[in-house]
C-alpha cells in the first residue's frame, strides 16, 4: 500500500513538474555535435528561419559570424510566441497579443519640460520606434524604462520628431534637445571623418541588429568571405548609410569590389532584384522581412546563406557640443544597466519579439 501511494504521489509530482516547465519559455540551450543555428531554430522555434533570432541574442558569443558556434556552448534563446519551452532558465512569459497595437499617446511638453533631460526620436523605424507599435516600439520602451530606472533629479522627457534629417542638425547640435536614439555607430577607428564620428558621442549599444543580404531564389549566392561579393552589384535605397560596406578593413565601395545601386526605397531594391538588374539587396533584418511580406516575395526572396553583411548596435547619442551631453549618457546608461540587470529589458525584447516575428 505504502508503495502504491508512493508511486501516485510521485506520479502527480511529475505532472505538476511537466506543467511547471511547460509554462516556461526561453532558457539556455547547449549545443550539440552537428548542429548549426538553423537546426537549432528548427528545432526550438519550428522555423529554421528565426536563426537570425538566435544569432543576435548571442553575440556576445558568437560574434559576427554564426558558424563560430561549437559543442557545448550555452546559447540564450529568448522566448518568442511561446517558444522553446522547457529549458534550464526559461522565464514564466505569456505569449505576447499579436492583436494590432494602440498607437502610442505622445503628451505635449510644457515650460517645465526645459529643465528635464530631453531625449530625441521619430516614428517610422519600425519596430524601434514607432508611434503605432505598443509603447513606441523597442527602443522606445527600452529608453523610457531605462530612463525611469535611472530617475535623474531634474526628470526626463521622451520627444518625437518625425523629420529624421533634423536630428542631428540642429536639433542635437544646438543642444535644443540632449539626446537622440536610435543611431547605428560606424567604424570610427576606421574613418573618424565621417559626420557621425566627428560629431556624435555614443551610448553602448541597447540592442544588435543583423544587416542581411537578401537574394532571388532563382539565382542563390552565399555570403562567407569577401571574395564571395567580387564584382557583384547590390542594392540599398537612397539616403542609407553605405559605411557599412567600408568598415573593418572592408572597403567594397572604395576598391570597386561591388557596384552599389541606390534605388527610391526598399521596395524598389526588391524589384530590381526579382528583375535580375541587381544580385542581392542590403537591409536590417526586420525592415527587409518586413517588405518580403509586403509585398508579397516569401516565394521569391530569401536571406543568402552564410552571414551577415555586418552586425550594427543602436545608440543613444548626444552631440559633442553639448557641454553635458556625455554626463547624460552616463545616466542613460546606469539605468540601461540596471534594466538589464534585473530582467525588464530582456522582458521588453521578448515581448516585443513576439510580436515582430508574428508579423512575418
Amino acid at each position: 500500500m505504502r508503495k502504491t501511494l508512493f508511486s501516485v504521489a510521485m506520479g502527480i509530482c511529475a505532472v505538476f513538474g511537466a506543467a511547471a516547465q511547460a509554462q516556461t519559455c526561453g532558457g539556455t540551450y547547449t549545443v550539440k555535435r552537428g548542429e548549426s543555428l538553423s537546426i537549432i531554430a528548427d528545432s526550438q522555434y519550428k522555423n529554421a528561419g528565426m536563426w537570425t533570432v538566435i544569432h543576435s541574442g548571442n553575440l556576445d558569443q558568437i560574434g559576427e559570424n554564426p558558424n563560430n558556434i561549437r559543442v557545448g556552448m550555452k546559447l540564450r534563446l529568448r522566448c518568442v510566441d511561446g517558444l522553446p519551452t522547457g529549458l534550464a532558465g526559461g522565464t514564466q512569459v505569456a505569449a505576447a497579443s499579436t492583436q494590432a497595437a494602440q498607437p502610442l499617446r505622445v503628451a505635449p511638453g510644457d515650460a517645465s519640460t526645459r529643465r528635464k533631460i530631453n531625449v530625441l526620436t521619430g516614428s517610422d523605424f519600425w519596430p524601434f520606434t514607432d508611434t503605432d507599435m505598443p509603447n513606441g516600439g523597442i527602443l522606445a520602451e527600452v529608453v523610457q524604462a531605462a530612463m525611469e530606472a535611472a530617475d535623474p533629479e531634474q526628470g526626463f522627457a521622451i520627444h518625437w520628431v518625425n523629420d529624421w534629417a533634423s536630428h542631428h542638425e540642429p536639433l542635437l547640435s544646438n543642444a535644443l534637445l540632449d539626446m537622440g536614439f536610435p543611431w547605428f555607430k560606424p567604424d570610427c577607428a576606421a574613418d573618424p571623418e565621417t559626420y557621425r564620428c566627428k560629431n556624435l558621442v555614443f551610448s553602448d549599444s541597447m540592442f544588435e541588429v543583423l544587416m542581411l543580404l537578401f537574394v532571388d531564389k532563382n539565382r542563390p549566392m552565399a555570403f562567407n568571405s569577401d571574395a564571395d561579393m567580387q564584382g557583384k552589384t547590390l542594392c540599398r535605397p537612397s539616403g542609407y548609410s553605405t559605411y557599412i560596406f567600408d568598415q573593418h578593413g572592408r572597403n567594397w565601395l572604395r576598391d570597386g569590389v561591388i557596384k552599389l545601386n541606390t534605388a527610391a526605397s526598399p521596395a524598389e531594391c526588391f524589384r530590381l532584384l526579382t528583375d535580375g538588374a541587381v544580385d542581392g539587396v542590403v537591409l536590417n533584418e526586420f525592415l527587409g522581412r518586413g517588405k518580403i511580406k509586403e509585398l508579397g516575395l516569401g516565394d521569391r526572396v530569401v536571406v543568402a546563406q552564410g552571414q551577415p553583411i555586418s552586425v550594427d548596435g543602436n545608440h543613444m547619442v548626444a552631440h559633442k557640443s553639448h557641454p553635458n551631453g556625455e554626463a547624460f549618457l552616463s545616466v542613460f546608461e546606469d539605468g540601461l544597466a540596471k534594466i538589464k540587470e534585473n530582467g525588464t529589458y530582456q522582458r521588453i525584447i521578448d515581448e516585443h519579439m513576439t510580436r515582430v516575428w508574428a508579423e512575418f
